[in-house]
């Protein structure tokens, strides 16, 4: 497996992915999918030796103070095999120096949720609470209002 940056998408292997796990939210529109992934701070991939595309992983930030764990993705068939672990120490060990090192997974009583929060747990995170801060959120379903007046 090696791990790489990338800048440029193929929608139909950033589908299969995406659409391993179920992530219809990102699945409905791919060519939104591949606009998001082109203005993510930094994209880092993992491939097996064949160059098939194994997960993915993606940054916003301002490369300074705060880095967010926009995605941390790996098809369903690679899971515990370490490709996630590797994607994400990489991005923190290439936001080391942001003061903020942020991401956002599913409640831990959801299905996903309690794999998701041993998994980043064993990684050194801690939730908000544990950090003394807190998280706000809009609601996902909400109208929007690009185009509308002030």
């Amino acid at each position: 497996m090696f791990i790489a940056e990338e800048g440029v998408f193929d929608p139909v292997e950033v589908l299969e992915l995406y659409d391993s796990v179920g992530w219809e939210g990102y699945t409905s529109d791919v060519d939104k999918l591949c606009r998001g992934l082109v203005n993510s701070h930094l994209v880092i991939t993992a491939r097996d030796g064949s160059g098939s595309l194994l997960g993915l992983a993606r940054t916003i930030s301002d490369g300074e103070h705060i880095c967010y764990v926009q995605d941390a993705v790996v098809k369903s068939a690679n899971h515990r095999q370490g490709v996630g672990r590797a994607l994400v120490e990489h991005l923190v060990r290439r936001y080391s120096h942001c003061r903020f090192f942020l991401l956002s997974t599913d409640h831990e009583a959801s299905p996903e949720g309690g794999r998701n929060h041993a998994f980043y747990r064993s990684l050194g995170f801690l939730s908000y609470e544990e950090k003394k801060m807190a998280g706000f959120g809009l609601p996902r379903n909400r109208p929007d209002l690009r185009d509308t007046a002030p």
